[in-house]
């Protein structure tokens, strides 16, 4: 394959062949589009628009595909994490740890709950670090976010010896669907766990959607309610809640392609695979880390280079679709700048925040494609 790569000219290969997405849902939904098509018209026909029957269906199938005792689908995400939080009636003054390398919505949802926010650095893996976990516990912590960054599963052993029996753990799988860690499925870990379905996860809806996963009932009782304004019934609001629901085409869309998740995430293990040969000798690329136990699933292919704005501006000059997940920690953000959250030394997720760069990976890529990514990586490093 080297010598492939050394024979590409990505200068004319930009001019001659289509751009290569990051992702290309295009190529996605063709594989499932009658399926979907029929499953959406069935909705509309059914005038059953909101928590109705492909709602429950989807429920019931993606708790036993993960599994967790109940899952509860939402609007969102993001919804998903704050509803996990006050689900698990946490509130003011408590404390929840979350790493600073992550999407935003992690954090976001820790204050929209109302609880302060703490950060904690990541490791070489680009997992929250539960080393790092341990030094921040206080007495006001209540729990710990483990995210599934980048397709894998956090530690969660390691973060339960670092905060200890009376704080929660939380799981965001907003990444992660399909993998595993040690045999259990994400999702699966932790008094609960959320999902995001948006369009471009692993698991994705044809707009936003989301879900809590969880082993108790109590829980999701209250999780239920929640996501409804407060109530079990209609004109029965027992709490403040909100209105982040589910609605039927979206959970009739992920019936269809949930049947589809395992084939897609080994299409991307191999994808993977294929990348590491590449690069395995590029010396100024560092490769990603399978951590011990996991099993991943590539929601995304994270490798570190130096120059790296450089790299972007000319890997997207040549048709790839390149981009950064993510270009800032948290703490780095305007809307946290001044903010009142408490965080350790973060020198590993600001170090990553300069190095990191995320190259196209999809069911369905292409071997040639992969070699035209990597030819115009090698240029864009050495140019």
């Amino acid at each position: 394959m080297t010598n492939t790569i050394v024979d590409i000219d990505v200068v004319a290969a930009a001019r001659l062949d289509p751009p290569i997405p990051l992702v290309d849902l295009r190529l996605q939904h063709a594989r499932v589009a009658t399926e979907a098509t029929s499953a959406i018209v069935e909705v509309i026909d059914s005038t059953a628009f909101v928590l109705g029957p492909p709602v429950d269906a989807f429920e019931a199938a993606y708790a036993s595909y993960c599994g967790a005792d109940y899952c509860i689908g939402v609007g969102n995400g993001t919804d998903a994490i704050e509803l996990t939080l006050r689900g698990l009636d946490l509130g003011p003054g408590d404390e929840v740890i979350v790493p600073a390398n992550t999407f935003v919505a992690t954090a976001e949802a820790v204050l929209r709950a109302g609880c302060r926010l703490v950060l904690a650095d990541c490791g070489e893996d680009y997992l929250i670090d539960p080393a790092r976990v341990a030094e921040l516990v206080t007495r006001r912590t209540r729990a710990v976010i483990g995210v599934d960054l980048y397709g894998q599963v956090a530690d969660m052993e390691g973060l339960r010896g670092a905060v200890g029996e009376s704080v929660r753990i939380v799981e965001d799988g907003a990444q992660s669907q399909g993998a595993f860690r040690n045999g259990r499925r994400a999702g699966s870990f932790g008094a609960a766990a959320s999902v995001s379905f948006y369009p471009g996860k692993n698991l994705g809806a044809y707009g936003d959607a989301g879900a809590v996963l969880t082993l108790d009932g109590d829980v999701a009782t209250r999780i239920r309610a929640l996501r409804s304004h407060g109530g079990l019934r209609r004109y029965q609001h027992d709490m403040v809640g909100t209105n982040s629901r589910l609605d039927s085409v979206q959970a009739a869309v992920l019936n269809v392609k949930l049947a589809h998740l395992d084939a897609w995430n080994d299409e991307r293990r191999r994808a993977a695979d294929i990348y590491r040969e590449l690069l395995a000798e590029v010396d100024e690329v560092i490769l990603p880390v399978e951590s011990p136990g996991n099993t991943h699933v590539w929601h995304l292919f994270v490798v570190r280079v130096p120059c790296r704005e450089q790299v972007v501006e000319r890997l997207t000059s040549l048709g790839i679709g390149a981009a950064v997940h993510y270009p800032r920690p948290i703490h780095k953000l305007g809307a946290f700048v001044g903010a009142d959250f408490q965080a350790g030394p973060l020198h590993v997720s600001e170090r990553f925040a300069d190095e990191i760069l995320s190259l196209p990976i999809y069911p369905g890529i292409t071997v040639d494609q992969q070699t035209r990514v990597v030819a115009a990586l090698l240029h864009a490093l050495r140019t």
